[in-house]
């Protein structure tokens, strides 16, 4: 029998994936009714990409995860060429004013999410195997140098949600790994001069950030998302209006079966729906975590913490967005959001993790076969000197 964090996690990903599910529906229905004249149009595309995640997930745990660790330059390089080849006019489509997708017919994919699990596998490998060399300057700036450019490629969508979460999750990674502190202080120093240099460098994220100071300096143009989110959120109530009763999705805020979604689930199942999403996103870091102790492969133990770190960073984001605590950066909400490529991306994450606590599993019964084992050989030895 698999352990319980195995159970644990898939569960949780069951529950989030069906409330995901049921809230893409009631989030979209109206919106989809009048520009497609059907109410589930939204509904019956999330169906289709949470059967197709589950069967990758499923896949995923049964893959040796020491292929995926030899073929990582290979992932890392298709999926480098992949962000690089969205940039171009007449392969990246524009979407939401950002150029961030590759489209093959009616199939459609964002290269942004796919370089975050290879980054992850990348920098894993790195870390288990040159862990002691983080400690030289060069080593640090080298990886560091790789995350930046491939920050660099998403701004030029630009998509700065999905960077930042690259980013962070990197960095974490770094300092969890033992990166001497002194590299931060400069790090830090050299991201809040990045920061404002981004900030500075284009309109409309000015304008976003006196939007989140001030929404209403501007209610109807950069500050209305924001405010119709607020107006979702802040009436709601312990229990909310009830399921399906939504009146921000009624035209008022904008694509909320996106990035917004979680505003609907504020406003429709209140403070205590909203609290059981945060605590779910918390379970699954949780059981990244101590499934990443446990392990005793080093890679595999940086590999579970790197994408838990991925999933609940992305999450906190976009729940802090919503509720008006950070700039908007239009990011999705893990399993809960419309979207295939991000669901995908989520469940070969996820997928990974169940795989590696698998191990955790291997290594438990093993060392209890052992402990069983010698203490039979210990008390047959009792046995022996009594006599």
């Amino acid at each position: 029998m698999k352990n319980k964090l195995y159970f644990l996690l898939l569960t949780t990903i069951l529950v989030i994936s069906l409330i995901g599910l049921m809230m893409v529906y009631s989030a979209s229905n109206v919106g989809a009714s009048f520009k497609y004249n059907d109410s589930l149009y939204y509904f019956k595309r999330q169906f289709i990409f949470c059967i197709i995640g589950f069967i990758v997930l499923w896949g995923i745990t049964r893959i040796d995860l020491n292929i995926i660790k030899n073929k990582t330059t290979l992932i890392f390089i298709i999926s480098l060429l992949f962000l690089i080849l969205v940039l171009i006019p007449g392969i990246g489509s524009i979407r939401g004013g950002a150029r961030s997708w590759i489209g093959f017919g009616s199939f459609s994919f964002q290269p942004a999410e796919f370089i975050k699990i290879s980054l992850t596998l990348l920098i894993c490998r790195y870390l288990a195997k040159y862990d002691k060399e983080l400690i030289k300057i060069k080593s640090f700036l080298m990886l560091l140098f790789i995350v930046v450019l491939i920050f660099g490629l998403i701004m030029l969508q630009p998509d700065f949600g999905t960077g930042l979460v690259i980013v962070l999750s990197s960095i974490a990674l770094l300092f969890i790994s033992g990166v001497p502190n002194k590299y931060f202080i400069g790090l830090i120093l050299v991201g809040i001069i990045g920061v404002i240099v981004l900030i500075f460098s284009a309109p409309y994220r000015m304008e976003r950030i006196f939007a989140f100071l001030d929404p209403w300096q501007d209610p109807l143009g950069s500050g209305f998302q924001g405010i119709q989110s607020i107006l979702a959120v802040a009436p709601s109530g312990l229990f909310g209006l009830g399921f399906n009763k939504s009146i921000q999705k009624h035209f008022f805020l904008p694509e909320p079966q996106n990035d917004f979604i979680f505003a609907i689930i504020c406003e429709e199942l209140g403070l205590i729906g909203a609290l059981i999403i945060v605590f779910l996103y918390f379970i699954v870091f949780y059981c990244s975590i101590k499934i990443s102790i446990r392990v005793e492969d080093r890679y595999k133990s940086y590999l579970a913490l790197g994408m838990g770190l991925n999933i609940f960073i992305q999450a906190i984001i976009n729940i802090g967005v919503v509720i008006g605590l950070l700039p908007i950066t239009g990011i999705t909400l893990p399993l809960i959001s419309y979207g295939g490529s991000s669901f995908l991306i989520t469940m070969i994450s996820l997928g990974i993790i169940l795989n590696i606590s698998k191990e955790c599993e291997r290594w438990l019964r093993q060392l209890f076969y052992l402990v069983v084992k010698q203490w039979d050989m210990l008390y047959q030895v009792w046995q022996r000197l009594k006599v």
